[in-house]
């Protein structure tokens, strides 16, 4: 009797992981689409630039290429300051949607572009979908996932996104400019029919709305009956102690679990973006190019992605096992050295050295090392640990102050980048990336919390 008793618990057990991996096969349809926005612009730019295969009159310039690959971070600054406002009022599904919409409307831009001003719109339109898919994604796998895959299903979301960036990479410079957007476009519809027919509401919201009833149906449907009193006591008692707009964005100050969060996810995300890891994306053509490798860029750009996404696969193998804290140092570690080396690259290069010749290999072979140790933790794992802090009712508006002050760093260095590479040169340009990964390390060493297998409860008390 007691056999088959724990023979129908695991088969419960089964049942609940397959719904929850069915919703973020869902959820992820949009990662992709982010990928894809953001490694956009690495084949169109050289497209841009040949009239025969521009849809615009005119050949862009070095400005509005510089333009072109961060304006993303415009509408995506603003993008999570529209999911903090409205998932606590309408729902995270309903915010969901809204960043499908305007991912569907930046590539029917894109399939109808002729003039730059229209491409300028698909970065911003695109990067304000963005925004809200990244940090409303985020806030909602935190709130549906179970204890033990938590880790796992959060880091999942960077892997998908990795995915998309590879196909952009894979067939922009095969197809014509409005071919992009098509391809795009299919991805977008997919996206948001599944958000509509599968994705349910984050029990979350509904306990904090009080409707307790469907909080209750929807953590069994998930598979964490055990977790219903937990939820609805936890956060509808959260929500009636700050139930004003104002009081949610004053406690990620005042709270101390909160204050701690924003700092930590804050740096974790500005150390991302110093690495330089934006300007790689976007300029990956123009940098093998700049560096006058014997690798053809296009076939470049394609060995990165595939890189970045079997590298990717290491953090959820080992983030419930080994725990967080651990692959941020070894994957930091390595990012520092592999910037160091692109930086001696560019040096040798400066100097007219004889060897360069011989070594042309050197630059892919840097940014393989790279991404292949950025993926496996510094790129993936900071999502999950966003995932995982701040309080139920300012969860959405911390993680979303938190991803776009690192988005203002990140916008702020594409722009500049082409100036960086002039004033400075391509080898001190590269060190002080590298210089970055050094500081990161011992901010994770001396400040990163571990918070595998800990409840989002649990890492509250212990930030508290």
């Amino acid at each position: 009797m007691e056999e088959k008793k724990y023979e129908y618990k695991s088969l419960k057990m089964d049942e609940s992981i397959r719904k929850q991996l069915a919703i973020m096969a869902c959820i992820n349809i949009g990662q992709i689409v982010v990928g894809y926005s953001v490694g956009w612009s690495a084949p169109i730019i050289p497209k841009l630039q040949d009239l025969e295969t521009s849809p615009l009159p005119d050949i862009v310039t070095d400005l509005q290429v510089s333009w072109i690959g961060s304006l993303l971070y415009i509408g995506s600054v603003v993008g999570p300051y529209v999911t903090g406002i409205l998932s606590n009022l309408i729902g995270r599904k309903p915010c969901l949607i809204i960043g499908a919409l305007l991912n569907i409307l930046a590539y029917i831009l894109v399939v109808t572009t002729n003039n730059i001003t229209m491409i300028f719109a698909v970065r911003v339109i695109s990067g304000l979908g963005m925004g809200i898919t990244t940090v409303c994604n985020i806030v909602y796998v935190g709130e549906i996932a179970s204890t033990h895959i938590r880790g796992i299903l959060l880091t999942s979301t960077s892997i998908v996104g990795i995915t998309g960036t590879l196909v952009v990479y894979a067939i922009g410079p095969y197809v014509s400019y409005v071919a992009t957007g098509y391809i795009a476009l299919v991805i977008c519809m997919m996206h948001l029919l599944t958000l509509v027919l599968v994705v349910p509401e984050s029990p979350v919201y509904y306990a904090m709305k009080d409707k307790d009833i469907k909080a209750a149906k929807t953590l069994n449907m998930l598979g964490r009956s055990s977790d219903v009193e937990k939820v609805i006591d936890t956060f509808a008692k959260k929500t009636k102690q700050s139930s004003s707009k104002i009081m949610d964005w004053i406690e990620i100050f005042t709270i101390k679990s909160n204050r701690k969060s924003l700092f930590i996810t804050f740096l974790l995300g500005a150390f991302q973006q110093t690495s330089g890891v934006a300007i790689v994306l976007f300029f990956a053509t123009t940098i093998f190019d700049l560096a006058g490798s014997s690798i053809k860029s296009d076939v470049a750009t394609i060995v990165i992605g595939v890189t970045r996404l079997i590298s990717s696969l290491i953090a959820p193998t080992f983030v419930e096992s080994k725990g967080r804290k651990i692959l941020l140092l070894i994957s930091m570690a390595c990012c520092a050295f592999s910037l160091s080396l692109l930086g001696v690259y560019f040096y040798l290069d400066r100097v007219d050295s004889a060897i360069l010749p011989s070594i042309g290999w050197l630059p892919l072979v840097s940014l393989i090392v790279y991404f292949f140790c950025y993926e496996a933790g510094f790129g993936t794992i900071p999502n999950a640990i966003v995932g995982e802090m701040f309080r139920a009712n300012v969860r959405a508006n911390g993680s979303a102050l938190a991803i776009t002050l690192t988005w203002i760093i990140g916008f702020a260095l594409t722009t500049s980048f082409t100036t960086m590479v002039d004033v400075l040169g391509g080898d001190v340009t590269f060190w002080l990336f590298g210089g970055s990964c050094v500081l990161a390390f011992l901010f994770t060493y001396f400040c990163v919390p571990e918070t595998k297998g800990k409840t989002l409860h649990d890492i509250q008390e212990m930030l508290s």
